[in-house]
């Protein structure tokens, strides 16, 4: 039980990493710092966005707008870290009888 567990955590702490990587290179994009007429960059984005983004639309829909500032990844982080705690707890508490 204990495998599967550190394989579910470990693929969210994967998740997490592609969600900040995405965060930072839109950051480059919006700045002007990465052109996305670069073959690479472009496929790069678009592999990042499609991975994101089914989880990201539900929660821009229920946040509010906030003007031009996406709040989104840093909500889907926090609920990531909760989920990652969550599982260890429960599985602690399971291990102790509590």
């Amino acid at each position: 039980m204990q495998s599967l567990l550190i394989l579910i955590t470990q693929v969210i702490q994967l998740y997490i990493y592609v969600i900040i990587a995405s965060a930072v290179l839109s950051w480059l994009i919006a700045f002007n710092v990465v052109n996305t007429q670069n073959r690479f960059i472009y496929t790069v984005v678009d592999v990042l966005y499609r991975v994101t983004e089914p989880v990201l639309a539900p929660i821009r829909r229920i946040l509010p707008d906030l003007g031009g500032i996406d709040i989104s990844p840093v909500v889907l982080l926090l609920l990531l870290f909760f989920v990652q705690n969550l599982i260890w707890e429960v599985y602690g508490s399971l291990q102790t009888g509590f």
